[in-house]
Parts: structure tokens; sequence; C-alpha cells
């Protein structure tokens, strides 16, 4: 669980400093993937129900395959591969992105967790995730960064629900992940609306005010 929490802090750092929209795709897909794992390692043997491995199960082949297949077909299509402009800066976003794991660490280490199993940077780690998150879609101009960055900080609301899972029912799960796909598809869906009527499927967001009827 370690590993997949050290694994998360720094693969934040790396789509913070980074403008590869392709490494944006890989790394958010392999985040969804560790959340999935997450979520099963988190309980103990004993308390992991099958409803517990399919919601595992499912979202690993939704994030870790779907929704990258969709991406890489989306920046292909609008032939654009670096993140560029961005409102604020690559290296300013990194500090930020800093100062925000020292924060969450100190929040975190006020909070106290349901049980005693998982270990005390699981709060951290996800404050820290959902973060990330935020200053992706408030800092990033191109539109498809902005719906990568809903998933990674979605990725940190899964990492808090690893500290609850037992807590949680089937049907709230589920309920979860169906509005995540959802959502997705509705951005990516309007991405290639997009496309198909400007030809500008890296539209910078903020030309969107422009629009007229």
């Amino acid at each position: 669980m370690e590993f997949l929490l050290i694994f998360l802090v720094l693969s934040n750092l790396l789509i913070l400093g980074s403008s590869r929209l392709g490494l944006y795709i890989r790394l958010v897909a392999v985040q969804g993937i560790a959340v999935s794992v997450l979520l099963l390692v988190a309980q103990p043997v004993e308390q992991r129900s099958w409803h517990l491995i399919a919601v595992v199960v499912l979202t690993m082949l939704i994030k870790g395959a779907v929704f990258p297949w969709v991406f890489f077909r989306a920046i292909q299509r609008g032939q654009v591969s670096r993140e560029m402009n961005p409102y604020i800066g690559f290296n300013l976003s990194l500090f930020i992105g800093l100062a925000g794991w020292c924060a969450a660490l100190w929040l975190g280490s006020r909070l106290s967790l349901p049980n005693g199993i998982v270990p005390d940077s699981l709060i951290p780690c996800g404050m820290f995730t959902v973060l990330v998150g935020l200053l992706l879609l408030i800092t990033r101009r191109i539109a498809i960064t902005q719906v990568l960055g809903y998933l990674v900080m979605e990725n940190g609301i899964f990492v808090f629900a690893a500290a609850i899972e037992g807590q949680q029912p089937l049907l709230v799960e589920l309920g979860i992940l169906l509005d995540v796909f959802a959502a997705v598809f509705i951005m990516v869906i309007t991405l290639f609306q997009i496309d198909r009527e400007i030809h500008d499927i890296h539209l910078d967001s903020s030309k969107l005010v422009e629009l007229k009827d």
C-alpha cells in the first residue's frame, strides 16, 4: 500500500511538471489501476467481499483501458501532443504541488481514520491527488487536459474511499463509478463535437466564452 501511495504522489508531481499529453494519459491510466488495487489491499483479507472485487476489476478496466483508448484517439484526431501556454507555468505548478503536499501532510496528521488498518499517509495522498486534479482543471488551457484533471481529482476521491470502503454499500460505489464514466464520455463527445464544428479539438477552453448561436 505504501508503494502505491508513493507512486500516486510522484505521478501527480510528474503530471504537474510535464506538458506531454501522452504522458498525462498514461499516468492517469496507471493511477486509475493503482487506486483500484488500493481499494482492495486497504481491507483485511477476511473483509474482501465479492462486491469489492467486482468494483476493483470494473474500475481497472474502465480507467486502465477504456479511458486511455478514448483519449489517445482524441489527441491523434486533433493532432495535438502538448499542453501549451497554461495559465500557470509548469515550474510554478510543480512548486504549488510541493506546497500542497506539505499542506496535505499537515492537515492529514490532524485527522483520524475510521480504522487503524490503513497507513496514516492515505488521507494526505487523497487530499493531494484531489488538489492536483483541481490545479489541472483551473490552470490548463487545453480541454483534453482539463478532462484528465477531472479524472485525477476522482482518483483522489477513490483514495479516500479506500479508508472507509467496508462501510459503503455496493450500489453507492457503482453509482460513483457510473457517474464518472458518464461524465467523461459526455466531455469527450463534446470535444469531438467541437472538432467537427470548428476543427479545433485542442481548443483553448478560454475561447468558449466567445461562442455564439
